[in-house]
């Protein structure tokens, strides 16, 4: 060996004016990944404490106190079924029982939501699946907890939800009929059209007297609306306008109609107490919802596919316009009734369903908010000694088969609209943000109170999909999701010891850290596990072993020119490159698998990209920080790979 090669194999270059040895890290940075994988393994440590099957048990009106002997009815429930169950506790006025086991657990929900529902004084109890912590109370004030798993998992039910985007721009559009009307009565001078129903789909066919109205007409409307495009057609033989929507007005409409859906989703499902549901969109017009640990599919359905709303109208007097009129019937007699809300549900803040203390029949107590609240005082003070009544309005999806031009058997989804009075009383004072509604019976009050505190749908949403997995087959996935990600971690620790010895070491305790550190980083996100989320673990060990196949044929190919200290240096120098380009290309793929695929691929994607971000940090600074102690500053003549 020259001299000029005993140079580069002893000195790597200078710090702070000294010569630093070939292939050593300064100190910080061993501090650095070692500070690193500590935080790792405490925030990954919470998943080998695996939840308890638990029941949630707390009262549908949040403003009542649960019952104190809460617990011995629980206790009398379960031994009368013979059910054993693990510990119970009251948190957060939440009761919650841990069982031993899954079967335990759907068992003692049907028998606590059954008996409770016999045995209460104090209201409705809700009775809803739950995963109770089993993390040390040392992790959980650090903020360490395990990661959720998804429904392939834990069990559950999974819903498709197809959103009536056509209705909703036909809303729209029944909304913007009465604002074109009350521009058209204002106008100097008044524009005369004609006929009542101007809504088609997403334009509106409005028909005048004469071509001179028309015109005037379009010219009002393009000054207050630039979202429509005009065109002059004749409407039923006159003179008319045609007024359509833009498509990115529409877009508008349907994101809105999808965004409120979820939002509405969302609060029905924490009223349900169900844990970790999620509620995602899908494409343009779908909304995916899985609720983990959910058997009762019938239950769930009745709660998240209806639409049921408020609407406050007064009683129309004897010169109301029939147009602005409609006739419902109403304890035997035909009760005729404004077209115009005074306000409807959505104006909604709090709902609870109790009972009324004369009479003992349920009633819904209902807070409105501030703007809803000012509209029903202004109108009823105004009003006084007329007649209100409460329109309760329900759309109930259904579909049916229809036969194709080819002959075959498609699905076709429409909307039951259903409307009824529930209530109509003489106005005696101005109301408030505050009143009570009856004439509904007790599973009625009880579905409205919570479907008013969740907020009403946007639009009704039909189920495409539906799909329940038990929780038996939720532990099989688990475990053999566990069995495949371990022979695959068993067989690769083995190869790359058999073939590359100590540097096979090296990659193998690199590899164990970039697990802890997936882990980790998937429990402190929030992240979800599913099923294909562990194929993404099985390709993510792949990929970091991977790394170091690169890294070590680099130094075996450098070996042949260069010393051991030199084939190592530049075997990690020289395979970054190599490296950092094929994981960026991966992780782009992630992140657009993440960002545009539904459930599943999520599952896969997410710990596909932070597999990848662990696994650059394991396999370059990692093991070459260990490759570094063990033959760093040394003279070595050969190398073990």
């Amino acid at each position: 060996m020259n001299d000029k090669s005993l140079v580069g194999e002893r000195l790597i270059g200078m710090s702070s004016g000294r010569p630093r040895s070939l292939n050593t890290y300064p100190v910080w940075r061993y501090l650095l990944i070692a500070i690193v994988l500590l935080i790792g393994l405490v925030y990954a440590l919470p998943n080998l404490y695996q939840p308890d099957p638990a029941l949630q048990i707390r009262l549908e009106a949040a403003d009542t106190s649960m019952e104190a002997d809460i617990g011995q009815q629980v206790d009398t429930l379960l031994e009368a079924a013979g059910l054993e169950k693990k510990s119970s506790t009251m948190d957060a006025g939440n009761y919650v029982v841990r069982m031993f086991n899954n079967e335990d657990q759907l068992r003692a929900k049907t028998v606590l939501t059954n008996g409770l529902a016999d045995n209460s004084r104090q209201g409705h109890y809700v009775v809803a699946l739950n995963r109770a912590p089993t993390t040390p109370e040392w992790l959980e004030n650090l903020g360490a907890s395990p990661m959720s798993y998804g429904l392939d998992l834990s069990g559950g039910v999974h819903f498709l939800l197809q959103v009536d985007m056509d209705k909703a721009v036909a809303d729209r559009m029944q909304s913007e009929e009465a604002n074109f009307r009350a521009i058209f009565r204002e106008h100097e001078p008044r524009l005369r059209y004609i006929g009542n129903d101007w809504v088609d789909g997403s334009r509106l066919r409005i028909g005048f007297r004469n071509a001179s109205d028309r015109d005037l007409a379009r010219r009002a409307l393009q000054a207050q609306y630039s979202e429509f495009t005009y065109v002059d057609r004749d409407v039923d033989a006159n003179p008319g306008l045609i007024v359509t929507l833009s498509e990115q007005k529409i877009r508008e409409i349907e994101d809105d109609a999808i965004s409120q859906n979820r939002q509405s989703i969302k609060k029905r499902i924490n009223e349900l107490g169900v844990s970790e549901p999620q509620v995602q969109r899908l494409g343009r017009s779908r909304i995916v919802v899985d609720l983990p640990g959910v058997q009762d599919s019938a239950a769930a359905k009745r709660i998240l596919n209806k639409f049921a709303n408020l609407e406050f109208r007064l009683v129309a007097t004897s010169d109301a316009r029939s147009s602005q009129t409609e006739s419902y019937a109403y304890e035997g007699q035909d009760v005729v009734i404004e077209r115009r809300n005074i306000v409807t549900g959505d104006r909604v803040i709090n709902a609870q369903q109790g009972y009324d203390p004369d009479t003992g029949l349920p009633q819904v107590s209902i807070t409105l908010d501030s703007v809803g609240g000012s509209l029903m005082n202004g109108v009823t003070g105004k009003n006084i000694g007329n007649r209100m009544a409460i329109l309760f309005k329900e759309l109930i999806p259904r579909e049916r088969i229809l036969l194709n031009a080819a002959g075959e058997e498609e699905r076709a989804f429409f909307t039951e609209e259903k409307k009824r009075l529930i209530n109509v009383a003489t106005i005696q004072g101005a109301l408030g943000f505050r009143f009570r509604i009856t004439g509904l019976g007790l599973g009625e009050a009880r579905d409205l109170a919570l479907l008013l505190r969740a907020g009403a749908l946007k639009v009704p949403m039909y189920i495409v999909e539906e799909r329940t997995v038990g929780a038996s087959l939720g532990a099989d996935n688990i475990k053999a999701g566990a069995q495949s990600m371990m022979l695959g971690l068993v067989l690769v620790l083995v190869f790359m010891i058999v073939y590359y010895k100590m540097f096979g070491l090296a990659a193998n305790l690199a590899l164990v850290a970039n697990m802890t550190l997936l882990v980790a980083v998937m429990s402190l996100l929030g992240a979800t596990l599913t099923l294909p989320g562990i194929a993404g673990i099985v390709l993510t060990i792949g990929m970091a072993v991977d790394a170091n196949v690169l890294i070590f044929s680099r130094i075996r190919e450098e070996l042949k020119n260069n010393s051991p200290q030199q084939a190592i240096h530049l075997g990690f120098d020289r395979a970054f490159l190599t490296i950092l380009d094929a994981n960026i290309t991966t992780f782009f793929v992630a992140i657009v698998l993440l960002a545009f695929g539904s459930g599943p691929i999520k599952g896969f994607a997410i710990t596909l990209a932070i597999g990848i971000l662990t696994s650059m940090f394991t396999a370059i600074m990692g093991t070459r920080a260990i490759i570094n102690l063990i033959y760093g500053g040394r003279s070595i003549k050969k190398l073990a790979i």
